[in-house]
């Protein structure tokens, strides 16, 4: 052990061993893995151990499709096998619902580039699985890169890789303590000594709680029971050329596959059990938690039905081990917001499908100052420091963990840790029937129903509030519409040097005093960072608006670019608001206001200012995200309820109607605005994306301006986003919906939903550029199945934009 490295990684597990691998595979060999016992001594040692690329998250699904290829280039570089059995698998469905669920989720393999993945009849699952009961099965979803490896030959083969590159791993010594240098680094004391380390690594597994709290972090994250048994050898599996593939039921809340000559049978029970919250025991190592089977019967009597000859069958073991999870079941990865040079790689809870992801991520961001992945679904910094809270930790981990087989719906609204956060006005909008999601924790009116006995169904289609979002769109068309914009993120930039700042940080060119402007935010690579818009008070105070969840994202990127004349805040907690828009908003201000005027000529499109509006003094942004004539007023907090009485009061024989985010959603998709995680993200550009409209190509100095001239300068991006109108039945596109011509797959959907406006289904896509032509005929998958559509004009609403110029 040496005295001093460049990165230590605290944690001997797959996704530590991976880590390790991946900073050496990307140049950094002065690096050291340091392990309280032995490479595996956690959770990897009793994992199952399968894999599949097969995600809720595209992005995540992207990275696990790399982990499961890279399994035989460690194998061949270390020199261990790592014992991968590429059975493929397959997930049945015993439901129509579940059917359809599975041929939408073939639509997004394809555009993944998982094009082996294929639907298939029981017949054919029978094949594959010969021992199963399919006497209720409508079908499944078969992926041919599915399988199940051994956890400690693959452990050691990433650190055995790792070793030849020149890292040390270091066994059977426990970290004690981590204390931060005044010059920046860590010291990492440990029962052999302290070391000096640039960067730290928590991929501690299990004791990643500990291992946060050392660094003055409280992680949200919590470890939690998980059981599965493995038989006796099974004569039907004897003599077999092929081993049986694994089988995911769905309906069943069990997976299994071959395990040598028997059957493994793992269960993910509606009643889940956490297990040390606050994280292991020290002394925890290689052993088992005593099973618990009456709390779990229920769903093993349902893999029992599956799988019939169980019942005559001998068990051979029971594993119930800890694992560990976050509050939506995705790793915490990333750099800590406010603690310099402290990352993380923990709460994996599929290692062996998301290990190899998670440090190529990992190393990439800790070497080259970004991952070349969008993974904000992994990003600690998706989470605000309420996601610790124990209660939440308990209702959210237990929910994600008892829901992990059961259908999920893109306009399902789940009860776990709500309510959490709420505007000012939530009690007007619970009296106007609103019915919530939320964003970071705040709960955001979705829609307004009729009544107060209305709820919403869960559905992969249109669901029964598509009349409601009409009405609430036709208000904002033909009179005006409310919105309530507390989930819309603010940020304060000031001091003497803030608009110099700005100017290093934005792509476009600093508006003027009292104007507004829709800034493009880069890395230095040249892709997005923020769409945002920015507001310029009095040349020395400015706001930056953007979307609520990025709250920590920006704040890390913005803290890590400080300089000594220049404040940044967020204050977002602190002011809140409401968005005026529709061909009566003007009307509705100027009566509100007090002693001024909004007249066009007065208060022109992106202008900002302050006014009075009844009681308070308000900054208000002549702009709407809803394309029509709009205002955005911007109060303090405590004054947004009287804001709204205000309002309302002013916009009585008005048409002024509530508003919500499905509504909004719609409008905007009617003008083709795109939105962060959808058509913007951090794995795009300007070109792809149209932002580079915005961008001040001859201002020097701004990051990413050298990336984003040589993709100008390079002419046509490989993809260009584009605007849809697709022939729909009953159901619209949501997002990452493979796009075809003649059969070849030359694009996809980024997001979808209904124009009301212009009555027509509507998509955004990336294409290829050859093809992203105005005219040019498409086809789009739509809950699995392939409808006609067309390119169109972008802004098919308004298409000058004369309504929102007002």
């Amino acid at each position: 052990m040496k005295s001093q490295y460049r990165a230590v990684i605290i944690g001997g597990g797959v996704v530590g061993a991976s880590v390790l691998y991946h900073l050496t595979k990307f140049g950094w060999t002065d690096i050291a893995l340091i392990e309280r016992a032995e490479l595996t001594a956690g959770s990897t040692w009793h994992a199952a151990a399968g894999f599949h690329p097969l995600n809720a998250d595209p992005n995540i699904a992207a990275l696990q499709a790399y982990t499961i290829k890279l399994y035989k280039e460690i194998e061949e570089e270390s020199g261990q096998a790592v014992g991968v059995h590429m059975t493929g698998g397959v997930s049945i469905a015993s439901k129509p619902e579940r059917w359809e669920w599975l041929k939408s989720a073939w639509a997004v393999f394809q555009t993944m580039g998982v094009e082996e993945a294929r639907l298939l009849t029981p017949e054919e699952i029978r094949e594959l699985n010969p021992i199963a009961d399919l006497s209720d099965v409508i079908g499944g979803l078969y992926d041919p890169h599915e399988g199940h490896l051994d956890p400690y030959g693959t452990t050691h083969a990433y650190a055995g890789a790792a070793k030849k590159r020149g890292a040390d791993v270091i066994l059977r010594n426990r970290v004690i303590e981590l204390k931060p240098r005044a010059e920046g680094g860590w010291d990492v004391v440990t029962e052999q000594g302290t070391i000096i380390a640039e960067h730290v690594v928590n991929a501690a597994g299990l004791w990643a709680k500990q291992v946060g709290l050392m660094a003055g972090v409280d992680l949200p994250v919590t470890p939690m029971e998980h059981h599965y048994l493995v038989t006796e050898p099974i004569p039907e599996l004897e003599g077999r050329e092929r081993e049986m593939c694994m089988l995911t039921d769905l309906e069943g809340f069990t997976y299994s596959r071959q395990e040598r000559g028997g059957l493994l049978v793992g269960v993910y029970e509606l009643t889940p059990k956490h297990w040390n919250i606050e994280g292991a025991p020290w002394d925890y190592g290689i052993e088992l938690i005593p099973e618990d089977i009456d709390r779990i019967a229920p769903e093993l009597a349902k893999g029992f039905e599956r799988y019939p000859l169980l019942n005559d069958t001998g068990i051979r073991k029971w594993v119930n081990g800890a694992f560990t999870f976050a509050p939506d079941g995705n790793p915490l990865v990333g750099p800590v917001p406010g603690v310099p040079n402290y990352w993380l790689a923990c709460g994996v809870m599929a290692g062996f499908s998301q290990g190899g992801g998670v440090g190529k991520s990992l190393a990439e961001w800790m070497i080259h100052g970004e991952p070349e992945a969008d993974v904000f679904g992994m990003d600690i910094a998706r989470f605000g420091k309420w996601a610790s809270n124990r209660e939440y930790l308990r209702q959210t981990t237990g929910q994600f963990y008892s829901r992990r087989f059961v259908m999920a719906y893109p306009n399902e609204q789940l009860p776990a840790g709500r309510p959490l956060r709420v505007s000012p006005s939530h009690d007007a909008h619970v009296a106007a029937n609103a019915r919530f999601g939320v964003s970071w924790g705040l709960e955001v009116p979705l829609f307004f129903a009729p009544s107060k006995g209305f709820e919403e169904t869960p559905t992969l289609k249109r669901s029964n509030a598509f009349d409601i979002v009409a009405a609430e769109t036709r208000a904002v068309r033909e009179g005006v519409g409310l919105l309530d914009t507390s989930g819309y993120s603010r940020y304060e930039v000031s001091g003497p040097g803030a608009a110099k700042w700005l100017d290093r940080m934005l792509a476009c060119r600093l508006p003027a005093v009292g104007r507004a402007r829709l800034a493009p935010m880069l890395s230095p690579t040249g892709r997005l960072m923020g769409d945002l818009t920015v507001f310029n008070w009095d040349g020395e105070t400015f706001w930056l608006m953007g979307s609520y969840y990025l709250r920590q994202w920006h704040m890390r990127w913005f803290d890590s670019h400080t300089a000594a004349d220049v404040s940044v805040r967020d204050i977002s907690d602190a002011w809140t608001g409401w968005l005026v828009s529709g061909p009566n908003a003007r009307a509705l201000m100027q009566r509100a206001v007090v002693n001024d005027s909004v007249a066009a000529d007065d208060f022109r499109f992106m202008a900002c200012r302050e006014m009075d509006i009844g009681l308070t003094r308000a900054r208000v942004g002549r702009l709407s995200v809803l394309g029509e004539l709009g205002y955005e007023i911007n109060v303090p907090a405590p004054e947004h309820r009287m804001l709204r009485d205000a309002l309302v009061s002013a916009g009585q024989g008005l048409g002024l109607a509530p508003v919500g985010g499905y509504a909004a959603n719609a409008m905007r998709l009617e003008k083709s605005y795109g939105v962060w995680s959808t058509e913007f993200t951090q794995a795009y550009t300007p070109g792809m994306t149209g932002l580079d409209r915005w961008i001040a190509f001859d201002k020097s100095g701004f990051v990413g301006r050298e990336a984003a001239l040589r993709e100008k300068e390079a002419g046509t991006p490989a993809q260009r986003l584009v605007t849809l109108a697709v022939d729909a039945d009953g159901a619209d596109a949501r997002g990452f919906e493979p796009v075809w011509i003649d059969g070849k797959r030359i694009g996809f959907v980024t997001s979808g939903g209904y124009g009301h406006s212009v009555g027509m289904s509507l998509a955004m896509a990336l294409v290829d550029s050859e093809v992203a032509v105005e005219g040019t005929a498409v086809d789009v998958h739509v809950v699995g199945e392939k409808r006609p559509a067309r390119i169109i004009a972008d802004s098919p609403y308004d298409p000058s934009g004369a309504r929102l110029r007002g």
